[in-house]
C-alpha cells in the first residue's frame, strides 16, 4: 500500500549550477523506510553512477547528499507518496512541480531514471537517449530504470551515452 504524507518522502537535491538532476517517480518502500534514494540493494542506480563515471566511487544511497559535488542532483515526481508505480495514486505524480523546480535551478540536463518518470512529464511515448524537448535551457534525457524490477530492460549503454553528454556541457 503506497503511504501518503504532507512531507515530502525524500528531500529534494537541489542547487543552482547542476550539470545533471535524476528524477525518478517515487521513492520506493526501502528508500522511504531508509530515507535514502534507490536504497533497495537490488536497484543499480549507485552502481551505473558508478560504471558510467558520473562518480570518482561507488556511493552508498546514504551518501546521496554528497552527489552535488559531483554536479549531479535529485528529485521525484511523486514526492508525496512512496511505493512501486501501480501503487500510486492517479494523482501522485506532480509534473507542474517539477517543471516549476527545473526551471528554477536550471540544471544542464534533467534525466528521467524510467520511460514511466519521462512519460509522465512529456505526455507522449518515449526512447531513451536525448529527447528534443527542453525545459528552459535543461537538455531532457531519459535512462531505462535501474530498479530490480525493470531488470528485463536493463542495459548501461545509455547511462554511459549520459555520461559522455555530461563531460561536453
Amino acid at each position: 500500500m503506497p503511504r501518503r504524507t504532507e512531507a515530502h518522502i525524500l528531500p529534494d537535491v537541489l542547487q543552482p549550477g547542476l550539470a545533471l538532476v535524476f528524477c525518478g517517480t517515487a521513492a520506493g518502500k526501502r528508500s522511504a523506510a531508509e530515507q535514502a534514494y534507490y536504497a533497495h540493494p537490488g536497484n543499480l542506480f549507485w552502481r551505473a553512477l558508478f560504471e558510467a563515471g558520473l562518480t570518482p566511487r561507488l556511493l552508498l544511497p546514504a551518501e546521496f547528499p554528497l552527489l552535488p559535488r559531483y554536479g549531479i542532483g535529485l528529485t521525484d515526481l511523486a514526492k508525496r507518496h512512496s511505493g512501486n508505480d501501480d501503487e500510486l495514486p492517479r494523482d501522485a505524480f506532480d509534473a507542474p512541480a517539477l517543471l516549476a523546480k527545473i526551471e528554477r535551478h536550471a540544471p544542464r540536463l534533467l534525466a528521467f531514471t524510467s520511460k514511466n518518470a519521462a512519460r509522465a512529464v512529456l505526455g507522449r511515448t518515449v526512447h531513451y537517449g536525448l529527447q528534443t524537448e527542453v525545459i528552459g535551457s535543461t537538455q531532457l534525457f531519459v535512462l531505462p530504470s535501474p530498479s530490480g524490477q525493470a531488470r528485463g530492460h536493463w542495459t548501461l549503454a545509455p547511462w554511459l551515452m549520459l555520461s559522455e553528454r555530461v563531460s561536453k556541457l
